[in-house]
């Protein structure tokens, strides 16, 4: 009996036991299956391969004047931020691929295009080639000049600088290498929505001469629509956002002398920076506060406020001394937050038609009496150059760009969140070359006719010269002339005179500068243009190589659309969206409807190819739409010139760099005060002076020339916690005179709230030229300050 207790109980408990391993099975099976299914429904909707890139293209940050309000005066002498390529390739599982690159610069150039796109070549075969790589400016004022091939858009730059083309040419590609790279399986979300405070329209007398019933269509004299990209790596959650918003980058004066991306730029760091810091705490996206930056996410110090005095007085300043090259990078900020295995989150903030949209969102003004400018004409008493349009940080152009930049980057935080969007479908593109200087556009009339009209060889009008609310113009020129006046057409002459037909073409805009045909020393105006379409599912990105105003890019997207819907193909039976990407590829200044064109402001006195060049733009950018729809090719048109072995330069190179006798490089000239101590946040800034060099000897790409350190209490080391890609901290650099060999550059640091407290110390690097050219890094540091 005891026998059989024991086999029943042991029966008993083995039966127990193999139901629990049998449900530990089942379990285990069930999760497993789980798992799979959500796998496999995770690689199910990963509709491309996707890779994003980033890398810096800041360039000369001295001598060089910078591109846009071509001014003479407007000469780099610091950073305010650094310039970056910002680039995305999606590639679908058939291959096509297209790759998107957003530049820190005022535009994209012809001749830097062509050079990125033979790299590519030589690097990849035909994998990447003009046909699917767009290259779009964010039209920054405040970037060096120089890298264009056509003489007008080079005179104030002394020429073509070749450091601004390296810089621009070398970062492209590397942003590129680094999105093929990193290219994983993914998924692209899209969402838009409207941002009413971040642009206004600076030609709204020319916009009214649109026709009533096509301004009834649309609430708005700009267009307030944001379209945002979200991309999502299939393992390591969001990589990053491009999204596209018009609104011109002039926050920035043309009395401001600091490079800076202006207000996309500062947006974008935002973006990147809140991302990295959100991840960095937490890998859950929480917040949608403004970035606190990096010296926040370190420990505080726990010291008493006599400790940290106490502290700080056993570092003074470090007498100037040799340096790595390597030594800038490696203490660059956002290199350590990264981390080795995960690619960095890039964010872009694209430009689409922005050619009437004015960041200062204030109005003009003008300036001697305060009241509105002229309506039609934007002056003051007749004359332009007091009438200048003001920015929300009114009159610290510093602040507008912040604020600009931070509207922006809350709306793009806003739909990146939000956005559900899923792009799927064909990756393809379309590009051709056509030459505006004499088209033929078919024009349908009313009563269901046609007329065939020409576009121009490039020509300028005089309100070109007389500039815009965001940069006026000197002399007598006014916005609205349609008639010229005899002394500048006589000045006029003596470079060219445009005949009977180049006059009767344009008409009524009154030639200023016959560009087109001009072509002593080398050409001076574009005519083969490039236009593209890049297709990722549902959207269609348009890259046009200029400024299209409001009017004139609504019509262009509605074109295409209507072209695109028309085609009968069943994908795009839904939802689709088309975004201009302007200033892409090349460059040909503005581009405006035909009434528009009729007033001569500026935009329309800068629409080169006369007043047809709309509707020349929306007759091949049919024809485009047409040839991707229907899966056919198109041919390459006309090749536009490559002018690189023409250019000529004038700007004087760097010779050598000294200092005063028994002084180094890098030596401090002007210390913080003894004991100094500041609270944070308190609109106090720090400023350290130190002796230098020329930055054009090393721009010190993907480092830094500032850095305010902190001391790490346990350590005793000194940890980077701002640099010169930081809106808080601005590097100046100066000489004593024009062409002085010593200079000096000037560190501030203005103390946000978000610094931790603690005890810092202001640094510098940078490099000297001998007079034989060769050239050394030298670093120099500040004596040591206490922030509460």
């Amino acid at each position: 009996m005891k026998v059989e207790g024991r086999c029943s109980q042991w029966l008993r408990n083995y039966l127990i036991t193999m139901m629990k391993i049998q449900s530990l099975v089942r379990l285990w099976s069930s999760l497993f299956c789980t798992s799979t299914l959500l796998l496999l429904r995770v690689h199910s909707h990963s509709e491309y391969l996707i890779g994003l890139g980033s890398y810096d293209i800041t360039g000369p940050a001295a001598d060089v004047n910078m591109m846009g309000y071509a001014d003479m005066e407007q000469v780099a002498s610091g950073i305010h931020f650094r310039l970056r390529a910002r680039t995305f390739i999606v590639s679908d599982p058939q291959g096509k691929r297209v790759v998107f690159v957003n530049i820190d610069a005022c535009m994209a150039s012809q001749i830097v295009t062509l050079k990125v796109i033979e790299r590519l070549k030589a690097r990849y075969g035909d994998l990447y080639t003009e046909k699917n790589v767009g290259i779009s400016g964010i039209h920054t004022h405040a970037g060096p000049g120089g890298y264009l091939q056509y003489v007008v858009y080079i005179v104030t730059s002394l020429g073509f600088v070749r450091q601004s083309f390296d810089a621009l040419v070398d970062g492209i590609e590397n942003s590129i290498i680094q999105a093929h790279d990193n290219l994983r399986p993914g998924s692209i979300f899209l969402n838009n929505g409207e941002l009413l405070d971040a642009g206004v329209n600076r030609s709204p007398s020319a916009y009214l001469n649109n026709p009533s019933e096509e301004r009834s269509k649309h609430k708005y004299d700009t267009d307030k629509e944001m379209t945002l990209l979200k991309f999502v790596d299939d393992q390591w959650g969001p990589v990053g956002s491009f999204n596209w918003f018009a609104t011109h980058g002039t926050s920035m004066s043309r009395t401001n002398s600091l490079i800076s991306g202006d207000n996309k730029g500062v947006a974008a760091r935002l973006m990147e920076d809140w991302f990295e810091q959100n991840t960095t705490e937490s890998e859950e996206l929480i917040s949608d506060e403004i970035p606190r930056r990096v010296s926040s996410i370190i420990g505080n110090h726990q010291d008493s406020h006599e400790e940290l005095l106490e502290l700080a007085s056993y570092f003074e300043s470090q007498p100037g001394r040799p340096a790595t090259r390597i030594s800038s990078s490696a203490r660059r900020v956002r290199s350590a937050l990264r981390k080795a295995d995960k690619p960095g989150f890039v964010s872009a903030f694209c430009q689409t038609n922005c050619g009437d949209v004015s960041p200062n969102v204030l109005g003009a003004s003008c300036l001697d009496t305060g009241l509105p400018c002229d309506f039609n004409h934007s002056t003051c008493g007749g004359r332009n150059e007091l009438c200048y349009g003001r920015g929300p940080g009114y009159p610290d152009e510093f602040e507008s760009t912040r604020i600009i930049g931070e509207r922006q980057f809350k709306k793009a935080l806003d739909l990146f969140n939000e956005a559900s969007e899923q792009l799927q479908g064909k990756v393809d593109y379309r590009q051709v070359y056509v030459d505006f200087s004499r088209l033929n556009v078919t024009l349908s009339r009313e009563d269901g006719s046609s007329e065939v009209v020409k576009t121009c060889p490039a020509a300028m009008g005089f309100s070109f010269a007389a500039g815009t609310t965001d940069g006026p113009g000197a002399f007598d020129f006014t916005q609205g002339d349609n008639k010229g006046n005899p002394f500048w057409r006589m000045v006029r002459d003596v470079l060219k005179t445009p005949h009977k037909k180049q006059r009767d073409c344009h008409y009524p805009k009154p030639i200023l500068l016959d560009t087109g045909e001009m072509t002593k020393p080398y050409a001076w105006a574009p005519s083969i243009l490039s236009l593209q379409i890049l297709r990722i599912g549902q959207l269609f990105i348009l890259s046009v190589p200029g400024e299209f105003t409001t009017m004139a890019g609504r019509r262009l997207r509605e074109a295409v659309k209507t072209q695109l819907k028309s085609s009968g193909d069943k994908e795009l039976s839904g939802e689709i969206h088309v975004v201009i990407a302007g200033l892409a590829n090349g460059y040909s200044q503005y581009v405006t409807t035909f009434e528009e064109y009729q007033e001569q402001r500026y935009e329309g006195a800068s629409t080169l190819f006369g007043p047809h060049t709309l509707s020349g733009y929306i007759q091949e950018f049919k024809k485009l739409s047409k040839s991707l729809v229907l899966g056919r090719s198109v041919q390459p048109g006309p090749q536009p010139p490559d002018l690189l072995h023409k250019q000529l330069s004038f700007l004087t190179p760097v010779v050598m760099d000294t200092t005063p006798a028994g002084d180094s490089f890098g030596d401090v000239i002007s210390d913080v005060p003894k004991n100094l101590s500041l609270r944070r946040g308190s609109d106090q800034v720090v400023t350290v002076v130190f002796r230098s060099a020329c930055p054009r000897n090393d721009l010190m790409t993907e480092g830094t020339f500032a850095l305010v350190e902190r001391l790490e209490d346990k350590e005793k080391t000194w940890t980077p916690v701002y640099d010169d890609d930081d809106l808080c901290l601005r590097f100046k650099w100066s000489r004593p005179k024009k062409f002085s060999s010593r200079s000096q550059a000037t560190i501030e640091w203005r103390i946000p709230e978000s610094a931790s407290p603690g005890v810092y110390r202001i640094t510098h690097f940078g490099a000297a030229k001998k007079l034989f050219g060769s050239v050394q890094h030298f670093t120099g540091s500040s004596s040591a300050f206490v922030v509460t």
